[in-house]
């Protein structure tokens, strides 16, 4: 009798410990991502397609850099590359921030001003929107990886697109 309890105890327990050794074994997920669709009215443009084309590879990151990660499908105007707990995603040709305004507090980063987005306080990832170019770009990177992606991009911008005054309205 008691065996017939305690064997399904056990198994359950060792499926249960197998689940979560193979969610901490198995990395960041690598395969193909699906962005919402969002409009980015200049995403195709000329200078989306300079900033994309000025970008590194990977992104760097402690401890590695971020490898590049496939969207499908396609999106313009967009890169992704791999992170935990959510991938790194560079989006171009967005909209104008909401967010913008005359009091807006900005960061500057290699050159580049930043605007962080509104997110919610337990969110994975923060959003940063560069608001000093011809075009608007949105990068959002999770927490973790700190601010080697967001410097990166910024000089890939800088080196694409040359700096105009931030339109507040």
């Amino acid at each position: 009798m008691l065996v017939a309890i305690a064997l399904p105890l056990v198994l359950a327990v060792v499926v249960a410990g197998f689940g979560l050794f193979a969610r901490i074994t198995s990395g960041p997920d690598t395969g193909p991502l699906a962005l919402l669709d969002r409009p980015a009215p200049q995403a195709s443009g000329a200078e989306c397609a300079a900033v994309l084309a000025a970008l590194p590879a990977e992104l760097p990151a402690d401890p590695a850099p971020l490898e590049p990660r496939e969207l499908d499908p396609a999106v313009a105007g967009a890169r992704a590359w791999v992170a935990e707990p959510e991938p790194v995603v560079l989006r171009c040709g967005t909209g104008r921030p909401a967010e913008l305004g005359p009091a807006s507090p900005l960061v500057v980063v290699n050159g580049v001003n930043w605007l962080p987005l509104a997110s919610p306080p337990d969110a994975l990832a923060t959003t940063y929107a560069v608001v000093d170019r011809g075009v608007y770009l949105e990068l959002t990177a999770p927490v973790e990886t700190g601010s080697a992606p967001l410097q990166a991009v910024a000089d890939a911008v800088s080196a694409a697109l040359g700096p105009q005054p931030v339109r507040v309205r």
